[in-house]
């Protein structure tokens, strides 16, 4: 007989007003650390502020067009992460980062490292 393990893994999107995600296993996140992450395209000359909890598999994504919104942009290049406890906790942040629509503010950010 064959098992067969299915996760449900968090998928998010760049809206500022909602998470668009699935539920997640407790089990991923616990190998996993949350963060927010800002990576930067010269291309586009923008910034793209995402969450997730394997930030090299993420910029993997983004860098190879699986995302629509940044695979207009590659290649993108990490600027700025924030690490959190839970994925939960990293949205948040990563929504009241994106409320403040602000290039300045994100400049800032990534300036204080």
């Amino acid at each position: 007989m064959v098992e067969q393990y299915t996760f449900n893994v968090w998928v998010l999107g760049s809206s500022p007003n909602e998470a668009t995600f699935s539920k997640a296993s407790y089990l991923w996140e616990a190998f996993f650390m949350a963060c927010v992450y800002i990576i930067y395209s010269a291309k586009v000359n923008k910034y793209y502020i995402g969450t997730c909890t394997n930030l090299e598999r993420r910029l993997y994504e983004h860098n190879i067009g699986h995302s629509k919104f940044t695979s207009t942009g590659m290649p993108w290049e990490l600027k700025y992460t924030e690490q959190f406890a839970s994925l939960p906790e990293a949205k948040k942040r990563e929504l009241e980062i994106k409320k403040k629509k602000s290039r300045i503010y994100i400049d800032q950010l990534i300036q204080k490292g």
